[in-house]
């Protein structure tokens, strides 16, 4: 339909209204985009376990106005929303690199496979295909799908907050299991973060087999490695 192939395109956007989270969507659907999703990943920055993402197509019955950035919400507040979002009408998908495919692709290519992989989650076990996406950061997900990029998207698209929440909540659920797998690194506490104290038990036990051993931090305590 017309408009369609142009409309990855920020033009399209000309003044937004600070504080509304919902106004690139409305602007979507205007244009004939009925399922718009919001993708965003956690855990570029750990030094173990995956990167995920989240994928979030809110449907029109759904109340968006709770849904800000995951990172300005206490934890206990994240688990409300993520319980909300799945009682909700809304279409949600998850996805994950874990640490072996980091190491091989790099923690960049890893993150966009996770959003890809989140985005197709969303329509196999939601049965919705999204037709454009609200992406947060400043790279495309690799789908042929119309897109726009937002740098602090969970702050302007409430579509995007939410998958960063489906996200967030995933992952560190992920590092909860771990750390009962591997209770001396105390995933619990740090979800994998280069926190002073997770430094000091990678230097002393070095790393665990979910440690990222490409990461500075990590692969100068993996055995035959050499300083930097």
């Amino acid at each position: 339909m017309p408009g369609k192939q142009a409309a990855s395109s920020s033009f399209l956007f000309p003044s937004l209204p600070d504080g509304d989270t919902f106004a690139y969507e409305r602007i979507l659907r205007k244009q004939g985009f009925l399922h718009i999703a919001g993708v965003d990943e956690a855990g570029r920055g750990p030094l173990a376990g995956p990167v995920v993402a989240g994928c979030v197509i809110f449907s029109s019955a759904c109340d968006t106005r709770p849904y800000r950035d995951s990172k300005k919400v206490t934890a206990r507040q994240r688990d409300i929303l993520f319980e909300k979002l799945h009682d909700s009408e809304a279409a949600l998908g998850i996805g994950i690199a874990d640490t072996a495919e980091i190491e091989q692709i790099n923690i960049l290519q890893a993150s966009l496979l996770a959003m890809r992989r989140a985005v197709q989650d969303c329509a196999r076990s939601a049965g919705i295909s999204a037709d454009f996406l609200l992406v947060d950061g400043t790279f495309k997900v690799p789908l042929q799908l119309p897109q726009q990029t937002l740098i602090k998207g969970e702050s302007k698209s409430a579509s995007i907050a939410a998958a960063s929440i489906i996200a967030k909540v995933t992952r560190d659920r992920l590092m909860e299991e771990y750390h009962r797998q591997y209770p001396e690194y105390n995933f619990k506490q740090h979800k994998g973060y280069p926190t002073k104290a997770h430094r000091a038990v990678i230097a002393e036990l070095g790393p665990s087999p979910i440690h990222r051993k490409t990461f500075k931090g990590v692969r100068e305590f993996c055995r035959g490695s050499s300083p930097d």
